[in-house]
């Protein structure tokens, strides 16, 4: 991965004859500018606010361009290859920071870094500090209180996987006589597969790491049979057939949970704002699987955001850039931006309360003493692992046999061996 990205990015500097790569070599005639390559689809409007205040604040020009779900990786890599290239973006955690080290300015004296409140929050090697965490997100299932008091249940009932496989199978069972199935629609086209090839594969990963150990490059699939219970009950008493999977998206899952077409949604504390019509019937609970003290489980708390500023680009460029990040986590505009407009629980020290209900939720947890559940997919070693695992999860719900699962579990287990040399040497 890394050759192929310095072959990629070495020939698109040679193609660049008038314009040094990263910015060009009269990057420091020009007015200096920022170029934030955005990972967050569902935050582009709060971001293009936020970088016209700035502009209109300081006349720094800044440009946010969002990928699109699922493809932040490949547009990286190509606005990388521009003579105009991001002088912000984004890596995932180690994995990420591992194709893209070359290209991080060491952020260790920046102010910016001096408004983090520590260095669990920051991703450091040799030394240098190369991404800083700019959100802290949470995710477990979110739940419809009012469709589950019509089908007879209270959250409470819900303390464990036999507990929610009890109710959403007996909700299921009576969906034509409630109006509304169990599970909302677990897609797997690019816009929502995520949620299950990461989120989700993170629980089994998680607890093989707390019983197992670490081992890099090497997983076993301890709890992958935890993983198949879970995905079996969300695909096979959802609101519509398994086989449809392939082609279902985010949004249809959104749409279906604000029509009251189903109780359960495997989502995050961002997603509050798409189902804010109907915020205050909702309620989120731990992604159960079956493994571990699940009565004093919590929700998965973590982050995989990190921010880089391009190292490549003119050094004018970087401290514009340095300066808009200081100002987004200090100024006023900035922090009720990044707190308020896009919901963010930031590690920074002006950061203010959240008003997500999720995020008071995740935190009435953990002052209860619930144990949260740590975000271990950014070290999944590479994106075509989590592909490999997603197209197989995809075939294994049109197709529910033995054989099409251990599909899954090669691609999980042996795919993560492969990959993980293949990144690593």
């Amino acid at each position: 991965m890394k050759k192929l990205l310095a072959l990629i990015l070495a020939m698109a500097c040679m193609l660049t004859v008038f314009t040094a790569c990263g910015g060009g070599e009269t990057a420091e005639e020009d007015t200096p500018s920022v170029y934030y390559l955005n990972f967050k689809p569902e935050q582009d409007a709060q971001w293009q606010a936020l970088a016209k205040a700035y502009t209109d604040e300081t006349g720094v020009p800044v440009t946010v361009v969002t990928a699109a779900s699922g493809e932040y990786e490949t547009t990286l890599m190509a606005e990388m290859g521009k003579s105009e290239a991001p002088t912000l973006f984004q890596v995932n955690g180690p994995v990420g920071l591992a194709n893209w080290k070359d290209y991080c300015y060491d952020l260790s004296g920046s102010e910016v870094y001096g408004q983090l409140v520590g260095d669990d929050f920051a991703l450091v090697e040799d030394g240098k500090v190369y991404g800083l965490a700019y959100v802290i997100e949470t995710y477990g299932i979110i739940a419809n209180t009012k469709l589950l008091d019509k089908a007879g249940y209270k959250v409470e009932d819900i303390k464990s996987f036999a507990d929610l496989k009890k109710v959403a199978e007996d909700i299921q069972a009576r969906k034509d006589e409630l109006g509304f199935a169990a599970f909302s629609s677990a897609g797997m086209d690019g816009s929502s597969d995520w949620r299950f090839k990461t989120h989700l594969a993170n629980l089994p990963l998680t607890f093989e790491y707390q019983t197992e150990g670490i081992t890099p490059g090497t997983i076993k699939g301890t709890y992958l049979d935890n993983y198949r219970n879970i995905w079996d009950l969300y695909i096979n008493n959802a609101t519509c057939d398994p086989a449809e999977l392939s082609a279902k998206t985010g949004n249809d899952a959104v749409t279906e949970m604000i029509d009251g077409k189903a109780v359960f949604y495997q989502n995050g504390t961002w997603a509050a704002g798409d189902l804010a019509a109907i915020i205050d019937d909702l309620t989120m609970i731990p992604l159960y699987i079956g493994v571990g003290d699940e009565a004093n489980q919590g929700l998965c708390t973590g982050s995989e955001n990190y921010w880089c500023v391009n190292s490549q680009a003119s050094q004018a460029d970087i401290d514009a850039t340095l300066a808009f990040l200081n100002w987004c986590v200090t100024s006023d505009t900035g922090i009720n931006g990044m707190c308020k407009e896009m919901g963010f629980v930031i590690p920074f020290a002006k950061a203010l309360p959240a008003d997500n209900k999720f995020v008071k939720e995740a935190d009435a947890m953990i002052a209860a003493g619930k144990a949260s559940v740590g975000w271990n997919f950014p070290t999944m070693p590479s994106e075509e692992w989590k592909n490999m695992v997603g197209q197989a999860l995809t075939t294994y719900a049109a197709d529910q046999t033995d054989d099409n699962w251990n599909v899954v579990v090669k691609n999980f287990v042996d795919g993560w061996a492969a990959e993980y040399k293949l990144a690593n040497g």
